[in-house]
């Protein structure tokens, strides 16, 4: 009776997990995937870098446009001064103001502004592309997080159905012994496998919960919240993701390209250091003044025409011996671009090596998979032939435990592996340059 009853209870526990598999309110894989991407830190924190990047280009662009300032003074003076009127020493005292627009733009500068809004754009791809390159490893490292909780449940699962055949096999024994067709030895034996399982089972749901510790942390899922997942099979379709321009392992590639194109721009930068620079300016004053003690003066509007002056200059600066500050920096940049193309040729290289071996993953994983069907097929009947054996006394209870281990690692190895394709596949679009933002 005791053994029934505690085969009931496990039948429940397995029926209310089959329930809270089924719940509406648990989380597909994909729920999973949308959520570690909205609440990424790493995420976050690349989004801010991408707007610092997009706010250097504009300040690139705003310094091909002039430099433009307003000025405006006030002044007063008390005893000895120069009387503005008739620029004479006067003991009188006077109030002035005055006022002035000014204006100044480089007009050749070795196209160093130009190489700089170049490089700036190029720097604002690449930090683009590294978003989206760490976005796609999110997801990536979310569904293989998602894979294991999945196989940490289903192998918790069998774990509980070996455990109830062993409790059933057990009953069956004890039967058997009363009826002097089973020694107390091999009860024994039976007695000890029993506890072996009921031991494998609480492992695997210990490894359950290690594992959903797992995804809560790459999701950035709050520690304290429950985390529930469905139970049915993750699988990979297209029309499950929104196409992107980029996406991918194009976006790596993408990221080296730009950091190539925006290395050959700082060398432009550090070559414009040899030219000279002309620059032109102009501008406009005017000023206001009163003689405190006089019962008259000019008007404002009157004085602000007639002190109205004007200005334009140019100005060329040429660079001539700066302790070779110039030219060793021609080299660093020279050495830098050399190093992101060699970086540049290096990701493409690894890419195309990681892309072929997806693609041969995918490949194995499928014939693995139907070797691991007709294993398991076989290690099934196998084990019948092997338990209808020791009911007929024909088999050792060593038998059937090994027949019953075999099958148990048969079963969880084609879980594996079944599991295992919906991230090949995935690492095989991620490859091949698709997108895997859902």
């Amino acid at each position: 009776m005791r053994q029934i009853l505690l085969s009931i209870g496990l039948l429940a526990t397995m029926s209310a997990h089959a329930t809270v598999g089924n719940d509406t309110t648990a989380m597909t894989a994909w729920d999973c995937v949308r959520y570690a991407v909205s609440h990424s830190h790493g995420l976050r924190q690349r989004e801010l870098q991408a707007d610092n990047a997009e706010a250097t280009r504009l300040q690139t662009i705003g310094a091909l446009l002039p430099n433009i300032g307003a000025s405006v003074s006030a002044q007063m003076n008390f005893g000895r001064a120069i009387d503005p009127e008739t620029n004479t020493y006067t003991n009188v005292s006077t109030v002035g103001t005055g006022y002035g627009l000014s204006g100044s733009m480089p007009v050749f500068d070795g196209m160093y502004r130009l190489h700089a809004l170049r490089a700036a754009r190029a720097d604002l791809l690449m930090q683009k592309n590294a978003l989206v390159a760490e976005r796609d490893q999110l997801v990536l490292a979310t569904y293989q997080a998602c894979l294991e909780v999945t196989y940490a449940k289903e192998a918790k699962l069998l774990a509980a159905e070996k455990l109830h055949d062993s409790q059933r096999l057990l009953q069956q024994a004890r039967v058997m012994e009363e009826e002097g067709l089973k020694s107390p030895t091999d009860v024994a034996q039976i007695q000890a496998q029993q506890a072996a399982d009921a031991l494998l089972l609480t492992q695997q749901e210990n490894q359950e919960q290690v594992a959903l510790l797992k995804l809560k942390e790459v999701m950035g899922w709050p520690g304290k919240e429950e985390l529930r997942m469905t139970n049915d099979e993750l699988r990979m379709t297209n029309d499950e993701w929104s196409a992107r321009t980029v996406g991918g392992s194009a976006a790596q590639l993408l990221q080296s390209r730009y950091a190539v194109e925006s290395a050959r721009h700082n060398v432009g930068m550090a070559r414009a250091a040899f030219y000279p620079t002309l620059s032109a300016s102009g501008g406009i004053n005017s000023s206001y003044y009163r003689n405190i003690d006089a019962p008259s003066h000019s008007s404002f509007s009157r004085q602000l025409k007639d002190n109205l002056g004007q200005w334009v200059g140019v100005s060329v600066s040429i660079p001539i011996f700066n302790r070779l500050g110039n030219l060793m920096a021609l080299r660093r940049a020279k050495n830098n671009l050399r190093i992101a193309q060699e970086q540049d040729a290096a990701k493409a290289d690894e890419l195309e090596v990681l892309r072929q071996q997806a693609t041969l993953d995918v490949e194995a994983n499928a014939k693995e998979i139907v070797q691991a069907e007709a294993k398991t097929e076989a290690d099934s009947i196998a084990y019948e032939l092997i338990r209808r054996q020791f009911t007929e006394g024909l088999a050792s209870p060593l038998e059937v435990q090994t027949a019953a281990t075999t099958l148990l690692q048969s079963r969880t190895a084609l879980l594996q592996k079944r599991l295992t394709r919906g991230l090949r596949l995935l690492q095989k679009r991620y490859y091949e340059g698709q997108s895997l933002v859902p």
